[in-house]
């Protein structure tokens, strides 16, 4: 592995025409030897946390809560939740990405959510995206991806359809300005 990209946005090029991946904004949460882990933070499904809540028997303590958007997190296992949260508690099964930034997919988080004293900033996706040994870094050398450190803000307070250009220009790329043509000028 030449490069961590953990705690790092994955953010699709034009080309990328993978219907996983295109125009995405994965959060990397794991990047090492073996692989890497990312959940994909601008895909909004046409679920609400409330219905989340209602299939593991919970009631959430505010309409908000229940309104609260679920993202496509990718491809694998989209059965499976992962909350995105600061690290302000361990809620069993929870990964420090980094000092801002924590990954839980314990039933214990989704809880505290419900009953309103969870996280105050949280992105909650099923399914996540997965490479195996090397896949993430043949796709980074066929441009498929860029590449930049995490911004929290960006994954707790920008709007999901902004997320793509918004990741981007924290780079200083304009996507609007790539070609979608690898290799042509």
């Amino acid at each position: 592995m030449l490069f961590d990209l953990t705690n790092h946005f994955l953010i699709a090029m034009p080309s990328l025409e993978d219907p996983n991946f295109a125009r995405t904004v994965t959060y990397v949460c794991a990047h090492n030897d073996g692989g890497a882990m990312g959940i994909v933070i601008n895909r909004p499904m046409e679920m609400a946390l409330g219905e989340v809540l209602e299939q593991l028997k919970l009631d959430a303590s505010d309409p908000r809560i229940s309104a609260q958007t679920v993202y496509a997190g990718g491809p694998v296992h989209r059965d499976r939740g992962f909350i995105i949260h600061r690290p302000v508690k361990d809620y069993g099964s929870t990964i420090q990405v980094s000092e801002d930034i924590a990954v839980s997919t314990s039933r214990a988080i989704l809880e505290a959510i419900s009953r309103g004293d969870g996280p105050d900033e949280t992105l909650i996706a099923l399914g996540y995206a997965g490479w195996s040994a090397g896949q993430l870094e043949e796709e980074m050398q066929h441009n498929a991806w860029l590449s930049g450190p995490a911004a929290p803000e960006l994954l707790f307070h920008v709007a999901a359809e902004r997320r793509w250009h918004d990741a981007a220009a924290l780079l200083g790329v304009d996507l609007a300005l790539l070609s979608g043509d690898v290799g042509h000028a």
